[in-house]
């Protein structure tokens, strides 16, 4: 031992004392890091569920560094003392130099307090949406949805973002608060359908698809409630009546889960066709040509040049 700190000394220029801190360092590190992996190895062998897992996996982590911080810093506070003033100046100069790593971490520090958002979520920041699939000190990870791929689908791919983005660009969470979405379906019918058999239709569908949810999500409102001033008159689906330029456009509005907005817009959809298919008098309508001649087409009263003058 005498030879190690002598070379200790010789070699690193070390005071005295501090070679065995430093050896003491290490071995603490170490103890930290096996007794980290067994914790996780005892949780993987009796915890199925990925997510408590993961959440093991990352509290175990700030645990593990915030011990070997307080432990290791405890060590050396004698020598630090005598440096505060050169690492006073030196994270002064750090933070100019670094402003995005401070400014990506004060932002994680508003996550864990704030929670924004947490892993599993489903949110939109700026321009890119997606599932969180990771937190981290200076970046979270987004398993991304939309952009090419319709209705909120996964698109495959990995984006990382740094944390100070929460600080500078809108976010959007999905699975905060309500937790349900409203989704519409707009369905064109030419103006020669009966518009108000095919509104009935429609409203049948989409009822049966949809009304189950609003007890659901009346309670999701008395729950988002007590932290948010979110309030609804009426969570029934509905069918909304319009007339732009090629028809009368029947929009329905209904509560789904974020997650299956594609799905229910599918099944939704597949009824609507069967159901029209044995209507004769219910077309769908379409951009088209037409030439009408409002002088033998139009209603009597309505017609150009207007009506026949009266005889005496």
């Amino acid at each position: 031992m005498p030879n190690v700190t002598n070379w200790f000394q010789e070699t690193l220029n070390f005071v005295p004392g501090a070679q065995g801190k430093l050896i003491w360092s290490l071995i603490i590190v170490l103890g930290l890091a096996i007794l980290r992996r067994i914790v996780l190895t005892i949780v993987r062998k009796r915890i199925e569920d990925v997510r408590t897992v993961y959440r093991w996996q990352k509290t175990s982590r700030y645990a593990a560094v915030g011990a070997g911080l307080v432990i290791v810093g405890a060590l050396w506070s004698e020598i630090l003392q005598s440096l505060g003033t050169f690492f006073g100046l030196l994270s002064a100069g750090l933070a100019i130099a670094l402003k995005d790593i401070v400014v990506n971490f004060a932002a994680w520090i508003i996550i864990l307090w704030r929670r924004p958002f947490e892993v599993g979520d489903r949110i939109q920041i700026g321009e890119n949406a997606g599932d969180v699939i990771d937190q981290r000190i200076f970046q979270f990870t987004l398993l991304e949805i939309g952009n090419w791929v319709e209705a909120d689908q996964s698109t495959g791919r990995v984006i990382h973002i740094p944390n100070g983005k929460i600080l500078t660009d809108v976010l959007a969470n999905y699975s905060k608060g309500f937790r349900y979405i409203w989704n519409e379906i707009g369905v064109l019918v030419t103006f020669e359908s009966d518009w108000e058999k095919a509104k009935e239709i429609l409203g049948r569908i989409v009822r049966d698809h949809s009304e189950h949810l609003t007890k659901k999500a009346e309670e999701r409102i008395r729950e988002a409630a007590n932290r948010y001033l979110i309030f609804y008159s009426s969570l029934t689906p509905i069918v909304y009546t319009s007339v732009p330029d090629c028809g009368v456009l029947l929009t329905m509005r209904y509560l789904c889960d974020p997650r299956k907005r594609r799905t229910s817009t599918a099944a939704i959809w597949e009824n609507i066709l069967r159901e029209f298919s044995v209507c004769d008098d219910i077309d769908f309508a379409y951009p088209t040509r037409r030439i009408f001649d409002n002088a033998t087409e139009g209603k009597e009263g309505a017609r150009a040049g207007g009506p026949p003058p009266a005889t005496l």
